[in-house]
């Protein structure tokens, strides 16, 4: 047991060190190869001597109770896992070669019209402190389409009201400036300067969005507030703060942005994974022929 989680353990510095990893990602990674890890002792087995066999038996178990996208993660944990251990020659064999992952969905992404993130943007009480920086988070979230880590890490230092740019650290520790728009350079504006001191109330904190507290937002808490304001606003619709990334997306796409620059924006290091929003681009090509083609 105690060697399975040495092994894990070296695993997970390993993905750390080389290709920063969020935390929440390298959790993931824990999570399912620890089960694996468990599941493995019952059967009297270890993980550096686990065969196909093996793998296809405890996907067995786990079929019936999860969903495809979970058992698709878990088979990329253990695949990224025994390739580590090949390469570092470990072991002499990878076993799960031959395992296949599931098909998934290509599920488009919740999101919101126009209107509707309008009166979302206009539900804080800009009468309090609090409620002028949460309408500056949202006006940065959506005017950026920010992943909601990233929200909560900028730091004071690095925006640039001057500029009109914000610099974000992403996925992987990747830095990318994202220009911000007037209307949310104007709200961050206004934050740092009649609400952002009375918040912190003579305390000191690097983070750009502060609590009453004198800390950093945090996740989950502002996952709180942008449920509250979706309920204020009259939103029925499933919210958390990626749908406001997906609008973020859907909109630009809507008013004739190229795909390639959508990519740029919100971080992503492959095309593949901002092209299912090329659902939107279609509509809009189909509509642009019907207008401007003379058989149209």
């Amino acid at each position: 047991m105690d060697s399975n989680a040495n092994l894990l353990d070296t695993f997970i510095d390993h993905l750390w060190l080389e290709d920063g990893l969020s935390k929440n990602t390298l959790e993931s990674y824990r999570l399912d190869l620890t089960s694996f890890s468990l599941w493995l002792t019952k059967q009297n087995k270890q993980l550096l001597t686990v065969d196909q066999a093996d793998i296809q038996q405890y996907l067995a178990v786990k079929f019936p109770q999860s969903k495809p996208r979970s058992i698709s993660r878990l088979i990329a944990s253990m695949r990224r896992f025994y390739r580590y251990l090949l390469r570092d020659n470990i072991i002499n064999l990878d076993p799960t070669i031959q395992i296949q992952s599931p098909k998934l969905p290509r599920s488009l992404p919740k999101s919101l019209n126009e209107d509707e993130v309008v009166a979302l943007l206009n539900a804080p009480n800009l009468n309090e402190p609090a409620g002028l920086r949460d309408r500056a988070m949202l006006e940065l979230l959506y005017a950026c389409g920010l992943r909601v880590s990233e929200l909560v890490g900028v730091q004071a230092t690095e925006v640039s009201v001057s500029d009109g740019v914000v610099r974000v650290t992403g996925k992987g520790s990747k830095t990318r400036l994202v220009p911000m728009g007037e209307e949310a350079v104007d709200w961050i504006s206004r934050y740092l300067s009649e609400a952002r001191p009375v918040i912190l109330h003579n305390r000191l904190c690097d983070a750009l969005f502060v609590t009453n507290r004198g800390e950093a937002m945090t996740r989950q808490a502002f996952w709180y507030l942008i449920k509250r304001y979706a309920l204020l606003a009259g939103i029925s619709k499933h919210m958390s703060p990626h749908v406001l990334r997906h609008a973020f997306a859907t909109h630009l796409l809507n008013h004739g942005a190229d795909l390639r620059v959508v990519q740029m924006l919100l971080g992503h290091s492959d095309i593949s994974t901002t092209q299912i929003y090329t659902h939107v681009a279609r509509e809009r090509l189909k509509q642009l022929h019907s207008v401007h083609h003379p058989r149209g």
